[in-house]
């Protein structure tokens, strides 16, 4: 499975995002493979995940996608992450 971490950037934001997301993957004990990218890249970056990980303002930038976006409100949030990649992976 892969899951890509979205930011506006591509660096700060989406590595937090993308170290957070692979600890809510073992607290649900999944294995993934998860890559942080910028916005711009997304087309490609993801073109074959399974999983897109973002904030509320970048979704309408991300575009056809056969991805699943989930927004993530709080990038340091575990439970929420955890919580929302359990429902999308059950």
């Amino acid at each position: 499975m892969k899951i890509v971490a979205i930011c506006g950037a591509g660096v700060g934001t989406s590595a937090i995002l993308k170290l957070n997301a692979e600890r809510a993957l073992e607290r649900l004990d999944i294995e993934a493979d998860v890559t942080a990218s910028d916005v711009a890249n997304v087309a490609v970056v993801a073109a074959d995940a399974q999983i897109i990980l973002t904030s509320p303002e970048l979704v309408d930038r991300i575009g056809k996608t056969f991805a699943d976006v989930i927004v993530i409100n709080n990038y340091f949030d575990l439970t929420e992450l955890t919580e929302k990649l359990e429902i999308a992976l059950g």
